[in-house]
């Protein structure tokens, strides 16, 4: 009787979770994953986390669903299909345009989620009387490899979850629950031979299949790093001004993706080939008015003009030199020191004629190392 109970009401969670957008479903119990600790810590020690320190600071809650709630019993992952209708890698050839990551172009997916979330745990505690809790990735739970022991998919050699229908483009969420759940079987990894995401990496940021350094991440620097872009790095960001999807776009399994279930979350056109000669014109007010209720606003206008100005500098274009000159007496010396950055790379002879009367000028140490092109 109670297994009949338990099955009727995974059948009205599913049925409510398509209504609501969800598009991947599925159950694990809160303890399968034993492994994920030495994992994490692997990791750590490697310092694959760069410079997110939160992942340090939150180990023990992060590697182990009951240390956050010690009663869960179960847990139901959730996934949301925002697979891109282009291929994200045919912008890099037109370098006046920035990239940005295809999760991106659209409403922060943390409130997306977090809503659906709400009203799906909201059910399930009515009908089971059990508590609940929700979780988006900004709180300290491995989403995916919970994903994958709740058969959503796999972790692939890039160390994204893969779905056999929606390829590497699923949005993750759960909810831990005190309820005892029918868990559903595991998905064993189906990458097979192919490495087609770790060749393309740009800046080879998998020291090995299934793991990736973030020292080295196109997506980390652009959107994780406070700092001036490691000189290293510059080049190889090319146009990207957000993120990088590189090793999402080559899978092979996203060509089921484009006949599974229609997308419900739509790029908006503004974001899907914004020019880099009207991004750099943006002031603070301007880059919030654009990318209000979107995950870009997160790393500030600063942060943001710097990745633009790295875009401009690999454009090869000078028509754009007097956007970058302009932001040359920015108060900001991220930006201060990325405009130098782009100036040199598309007039260096202008940017040495500038260059001792920039010094001169200059008390900000980074952006003098800039003008001597030793950063």
């Amino acid at each position: 009787m109670a297994e009949a109970r338990s099955e009727k009401l995974v059948a009205e969670l599913k049925a409510r979770a398509e209504a609501l957008g969800f598009d991947a479903f599925g159950i694990t119990t809160a303890d399968a994953r034993p492994d994920l600790p030495e994992k994490l810590r692997v990791a750590l020690t490697e310092g694959w986390h760069a410079g997110m320190e939160w992942m340090e600071e939150t180990e023990d809650r992060r590697s182990d669903p009951l240390a956050l709630w010690a009663e869960a019993r179960s847990i139901i992952l959730l996934g949301v299909n925002y697979g891109p209708e282009t291929d994200p890698m045919a912008l890099l050839a037109d370098r006046h345009v920035g990239i940005i990551s295809a999760y991106a172009r659209n409403r922060d997916y943390h409130d997306i989620i977090k809503g659906r979330l709400k009203e799906l745990a909201g059910l399930l505690a009515r009908r089971a009387g059990a508590d609940v809790k929700v979780f988006v990735d900004t709180a300290p739970l491995m989403e995916k490899p919970l994903a994958e022991a709740a058969g959503l998919g796999w972790q692939g050699k890039h160390s994204v979850l893969v779905s056999r229908e929606f390829g590497s483009w699923l949005f993750l969420g759960a909810i831990l629950t005190t309820a005892d759940l029918p868990p559903d079987a595991p998905h064993p990894e189906s990458c097979g031979s192919c490495t087609r995401c770790l060749d393309v990496c740009p800046t080879n940021a998998f020291p090995a299949p299934f793991r990736l350094d973030a020292r080295k991440c196109l997506a980390y620097y652009s959107v994780e790093h406070k700092g001036p872009i490691p000189r290293e790095f510059r080049a190889p960001m090319a146009n990207r001004i957000y993120g990088c999807d590189d090793c999402l776009a080559v899978c092979p399994w996203n060509k089921f993706a484009s006949v599974s279930r229609e997308a419900k979350l739509r790029s908006r056109p503004e974001l899907e080939r914004p020019a880099l000669a009207e991004l750099v014109g943006l002031d603070d007010a301007g880059f919030r008015a654009l990318f209000a209720g979107s995950p870009v606003k997160r790393i500030g206008h600063a942060r943001f003009l710097r990745n633009v100005l790295i875009g401009i500098g690999n454009s090869g274009d000078p028509a754009l030199l007097p956007a970058v000159e302009a932001r040359l007496d920015h108060g900001d010396p991220l930006i201060r020191g990325a405009a130098v950055w782009a100036l040199r790379r598309l007039d260096p002879h202008r940017a040495e004629a500038m260059r001792l009367d920039r010094l001169s000028r200059e008390g900000d140490s980074s952006v003098r190392a800039e003008w001597d092109g030793v950063v």
